[in-house]
């Protein structure tokens, strides 16, 4: 694909040359006008809640949360931003090394790369990422420092509105891009952004994630500081109805989740995630409930309101009926007829029972359940995925009793899927032929590695949000225990391998940005839980009515 030439003048810039093939975009003073730094609002910081209060209040702590405004608050960590707490030396090395990987352009932060690993040959390692930004973004505005964020959110917003062209094929308008570098070109002394729109990526996928958070990051951003004025420009009002459109267009789907090819999210190589991965539909909903927040109710933004208010009783019925899975759901699959073909069919995308894995009997406690993998004709994925029912908690896709049945489910099978080291993100690993069949031989992906039930401490700052909302804060406190005893003196990798997650990847980075964040996320938020509220959403009472099937995590 040809670059395009447009490039603007800048200053002091010292940037490594950057070789990969992509889209090189300039940023023109109009969009730095919109760069212009929000005013300032400062509201004193919340004191942490007792653990006793989270077990007392459980789920009536978000309606509380919802009412706080976090503008301009600083957590109690003694880093260049802030003091006054006593300082864990891991937390200071950790903001030390979340700082260095800050990224300018035109002398402003505009993200964080993906690690500073200088071991080894940098790929794509040294750009910044959509998905891997948000841990960092959530800790700089958890700090008080919004500019990085703010700046992020335009700049991703500025590439999206330039042709992706992929060979021959033209992406659409409201495609993110799933990452961006900066160059810079000493000789012109100018600097340019390089945008990835998946022509560079594993398989050459195009990020359906990227979109959904940065939606999210703009609806956290807006809740953290207080201002509306950002979300409120007009290229943020269009930049998300171009997102909008991408997702509920009309097409010949038969249900409301999204439809998705291998690689298009965190787990970007093939892992047999093709299909409707609850990671993605547990983005969509709560993207889409966070655009029902921001949307403006002019003429262009009524039109997406109504579409979107549609589009989320639709799927909120089906995550929560056919996505579901705990015991009497289990044996329900395990003595469904086949070829049942009226409407009055139980088995309504004609399952095979004899296709139900072995280890799922096993894995399944009395008192428990989750959202499965994947659902689709004729075809149920039953592996955990972390970062699916995190979402689906913070989003309230999950109802109340759901949530608490995903944090009684992690309880029970701790050993698996928490380990030594927090935290798995899928399990079980995929084994042998399976293995071979599934990723293709993939030889980064073998069994307990990478996202093939590899441990990603990342996944941290999920599972201390998931656990705040749920309260049971005690769970997150265990894990971040574990991470600690560890993940500093590991050099912060990027995954964990093994069935308990004791060896550091054979392939993975040290001093990954989003290992970095997701702690210091994790930490912030446990000592000071109104932080909760940018991040979590508390649940829709229109929708409650919608789940129908009985639930054994009520016995």
């Amino acid at each position: 694909m040809s670059p395009i030439a447009a490039m603007d003048v800048c200053q002091n810039a010292s940037v490594k040359n950057f070789e990969a093939a992509g889209s090189i975009f300039e940023i023109d003073s109009e969009f730095l006008r919109l760069s212009d730094k929000p005013r300032p609002v400062n509201v004193e910081r919340k004191r942490s809640f007792d653990e006793r209060s989270f077990s007392e209040n459980s789920f009536r702590i978000i309606d509380h949360l919802e009412n706080l405004s976090p503008a301009g608050r600083r957590s109690g960590f003694n880093t260049p931003r802030s003091c006054g707490f006593e300082s864990h030396p891991m937390v200071v090395d950790a903001w030390e090394s979340l700082r260095r990987t800050l990224v300018y352009f035109r002398s402003q932060p505009v993200g964080t790369i993906a690690a500073l690993d200088h071991s080894v040959e940098e790929l794509n390692y040294d750009q910044v990422f959509v998905r891997d930004f948000v841990p960092s973004a959530l800790a700089f505005l958890m700090n008080g420092e919004h500019e990085v964020v703010r700046n992020f959110l335009l700049k991703t917003l500025h590439l999206q509105s330039r042709e992706k062209m992929v060979d021959q094929f033209k992406l659409g308008a409201g495609v993110m891009p799933a990452s961006f570098k900066v160059l810079h070109h000493p000789d012109r002394n100018i600097e340019t952004l390089m945008a990835d729109f998946g022509e560079s990526a594993i398989g050459r996928v195009a990020p359906v994630d990227s979109g959904f958070w940065w939606i999210i990051l703009l609806r956290a951003y807006t809740k953290s500081t207080g201002d509306s004025s950002l979300a409120e420009m007009p290229e943020c009002q269009r930049g998300m109805r171009l997102i909008l459109n991408l997702c509920l267009s009309e097409g010949f789907d038969t249900f409301p989740t999204l439809l998705c090819a291998d690689g298009c999210c965190m787990i970007d190589r093939r892992m047999g995630v093709y299909g409707y991965p609850i990671e993605i539909q547990a983005l969509f909903f709560m993207a889409l409930r966070c655009a029902l927040i921001l949307l403006k109710q002019d003429d262009e933004g009524k039109e997406f309101v109504d579409r979107v208010a549609t589009r989320l009783h639709a799927l909120s019925y089906h995550m929560r009926n056919y996505f579901w899975l705990d015991m009497k759901q289990l044996n329900d699959i395990y003595r469904y007829k086949t070829e049942e073909y009226s409407h009055t069919a139980v088995n309504k995308f004609n399952v095979m029972p004899d296709s139900l894995p072995d280890w799922v009997f096993d894995f399944m406690p009395t008192r428990g359940g989750y959202f499965i993998g994947n659902v689709s004709p004729a075809r149920m994925d039953f592996r955990w995925f972390c970062l699916g029912n995190c979402v689906a908690i913070l989003s309230s896709l999950a109802t109340p009793e759901q949530a608490s049945a995903i944090m009684d489910l992690i309880e029970s099978r701790w050993e698996e899927l928490v380990g030594e080291m927090p935290l798995k993100i899928c399990y079980p690993a995929l084994e042998s032929h399976e293995w071979r069949t599934v990723t293709g031989c993939d030889p980064k992906n073998t069994r307990w590695s990478y996202h093939n039930g590899g441990s990603w401490p990342v996944l941290l700052w999920l599972l201390t949000a998931a656990c705040i909302k749920t309260g049971r804060p005690q769970i997150a406190r265990r894990a971040i225990e574990l991470a600690e005893s560890r993940l500093s003196k590991d050099h912060w990798p990027e995954y964990y391998d093994g069935k308990l997650g004791l060896y550091v990847g054979k392939q993975a980075r040290k001093f990954q940005t989003w290992s970095i964040a997701g702690y210091l996320v994790a930490k912030m938020m446990l000592e000071d839980p109104s932080h909760l509220g940018m991040i979590s959403l508390e649940e829709d009472k229109q929708m409650t009515h919608l789940v129908k099937r009985s639930a054994s995590w009520t016995c």
